[in-house]
């Protein structure tokens, strides 16, 4: 069934981006929660500078933030996914892995988050200088501040703070790897009220995963339920170690589902466009998620 066009509105008070030509990137509009309203840490003497577009890559991201998208009313299932776009690190493909994904998922009842993180790669933060971001300080402190965030929230969002993951893609997969690997329950008597709040997903998603090569991952029983995908054109260090990866998650209890995709190589995401089964995916992980009974007939 071929995917629903992405909703593309007229930019309506998004906040610090650059001009648009008619071909860039049209910002629906929508919410947008900073992550932390006063600045992130290590970036409030640039949290106001404007964000970089190019034609539908967003970078130069220092005010990290949530774009919030809800399902209609009546439809919710109460569960809600932080959704993590990719872009080497140095951008964010925010269109294919970001609004498209997140207004497919809207649309079938499952609360949508789209995460703007800090990048570790974004030529307007150098390598080797004071002000240059990591992946696993910033862009996973980000990530991890997004799921404390949506659960902070969850009742004025209509989602359960149990039902709440994060999918990444290409280099934001690495993110969501690292997200679910690493969380933490929080801190009950925190005077951060999202402190407060557990930053570990109740379940991940892995679409064409940057980090599968690292050596520091450690999957035990209580790492959240994964579901995996890419397609088997994809470069080795994914097609290749994507299997490898479900095979660790099996061995040490992890529940997982795999789907490698024939005729697919990277960055396939949501598109209107793509009639492939790889197209499909994103069907795919809806019916994992109620098979999981992440899904509910209505918010609770």
């Amino acid at each position: 069934m071929p995917l629903p066009l992405v909703l593309r509105l007229a930019l309506l008070g998004a906040a610090c981006l650059t001009p648009l030509a008619a071909a860039d990137l049209v910002i629906p509009a929508r919410p947008v929660v900073p992550l932390w309203p006063q600045g992130a840490p290590g970036s409030t003497a640039r949290m106001n500078e404007p964000e970089k577009v190019v034609g539908t890559n967003v970078s130069n991201i220092h005010q990290p933030s949530l774009t919030v998208y809800l399902p209609a009313a009546g439809k919710a299932t109460g569960c809600a996914v932080v959704v993590a776009p990719g872009g080497g690190h140095s951008r964010l493909a925010i269109e294919h892995e970001g609004y498209a994904v997140a207004q497919w998922l809207a649309d079938h009842g499952i609360a949508a988050f789209i995460l703007k993180y800090r990048l570790s790669k974004d030529d307007a933060t150098p390598a080797g200088t004071a002000q240059a971001y990591t992946i696993d300080r910033d862009e996973l402190g980000d990530a991890q501040r997004a799921l404390q965030l949506v659960r902070s929230r969850a009742a004025e969002w209509g989602v359960s703070p149990a039902r709440v993951g994060i999918i990444g893609f290409s280099a934001g997969g690495e993110v969501a790897l690292l997200a679910a690997t690493r969380g933490t329950t929080g801190q009950p008597d925190a005077a951060d009220v999202l402190a407060r709040q557990s930053s570990k997903p109740d379940f991940f998603g892995l679409i064409y995963p940057g980090g599968l090569p690292r050596t520091d991952i450690t999957l035990t029983k209580e790492t959240p339920p994964a579901f995996l995908a890419c397609g088997a054109d994809d470069r080795p260090t994914i097609s290749e170690l994507l299997p490898e990866f479900y095979l660790k998650c099996k061995k040490a209890g992890i529940p997982a589902e795999l789907h490698v995709y024939a005729g697919a190589g990277h960055g396939f995401g949501v598109r209107a466009t793509n009639h492939s089964p790889s197209g499909a995916w994103i069907d795919r992980f809806a019916e994992w998620l109620g098979d999981r009974k992440f899904l509910t007939a209505a918010a609770p």
